[in-house]
């Protein structure tokens, strides 16, 4: 197995009795690199996160951290590890600082060492002014950034995220992609799963879309939205009575099409003459935008990510 590959999957299935909430996927992450797992509700993303963190036993595959298989060796698996989850889990009775300790001592670090650690985290995300603060004073944006300070408490090889900014405002998404960006030039890997198509966009070296508990494709996510759906996307608004008419008239143009509720979407290479064609027949309540992943799910899927 390559030195490099921080995190590797082989045909990992997780069933709950008759339920199979992953199917097979196999993958593998590189150090230094942003991994991202995107999916409706239910796809497995979360799922295969527990697998990794040593929380949920493999029914059948491998999966190895830093080359080590989570199965014989979990403690030093999870050491390698930062995990933030997607639901809140600080301690109410301390403060934010005191939350930072407690945990640091599950890693065996000095009092002096973790001190020094919590203060440094709680600088890099904006949290110093609050860390004598409980935890019910604490806006939701700066509980997120505290769960991902505690992940970083032990210096971890690996940071994993379950749906880091869900919830969260504009401004707090931005201030978080910014200090991931920095985590990632600094060397930590980082897996992550997300419903927004932009956070992927704007962290993720590869990723792969899940439905299902399948991974229904993986790749770098510019390349694989031109690949896939090429440069344009045409939103046309039309009853369905009217589509068949339609694609029987635009025959002769190069495109996918996919519809969701009151929407054909047109996924075209080159869509200006699609577009002047369309608008010269009458067909003038449209959109024509760039390509984005959120059209790739589209696609794979024929469902919106949040369904």
């Amino acid at each position: 197995m390559s030195k490099d590959k921080m995190i590797t999957a082989k045909n990992i299935k997780k069933r709950y009795g008759k339920t199979i909430a992953v199917n097979g996927i196999s993958f593998s992450i590189s150090k230094g690199e942003c991994y991202g797992l995107l999916g409706p509700n239910g796809a497995g993303k979360t799922t295969t996160i527990k697998i990794i963190n040593c929380l949920s036993p493999i029914s059948s595959g491998e999966m190895y951290v830093c080359g080590m298989d989570v199965e014989i060796f979990p403690r030093k698996a999870k050491a390698l590890m930062g995990v933030v989850p997607q639901d809140e889990n600080l301690d109410p009775d301390l403060t934010v600082v005191k939350n930072l300790l407690v945990y640091a001592r599950y890693f065996e670090i000095s009092k002096k060492e973790a001190r020094n650690r919590a203060e440094e985290l709680l600088k890099f995300l904006n949290l110093y002014e609050k860390k004598d603060s409980l935890i019910k004073e604490l806006s939701g944006g700066m509980k997120k950034r505290l769960l991902i300070a505690r992940a970083l408490i032990n210096k971890p090889e690996i940071l994993i995220l379950d749906e880091p900014t869900t919830g969260l405002d504009p401004q707090l998404r931005h201030m978080i992609w910014q200090r991931l960006r920095l985590l990632k030039k600094n060397g930590i890997t980082i897996l992550m799963t997300t419903h927004y198509m932009e956070e992927a966009s704007q962290l993720c070296n590869q990723i792969a879309i899940m439905d299902k508990g399948k991974i229904l494709i993986e790749g770098n996510p510019l390349k694989l939205v031109e690949k896939q759906i090429g440069k344009e996307v045409i939103e046309l608004r039309i009853d369905r009575d009217k589509e068949a008419e339609l694609l029987i008239i635009l025959n002769d143009f190069d495109f996918a099409h996919e519809r969701v509720g009151d929407t054909l979407y047109l996924f075209s290479r080159d869509g200006q003459d699609l577009v002047k064609f369309l608008i010269s027949h009458d067909y003038s309540h449209l959109l024509h935008r760039p390509s984005t992943l959120e059209d790739l799910f589209l696609k794979l899927t024929g469902r919106g990510l949040k369904e």
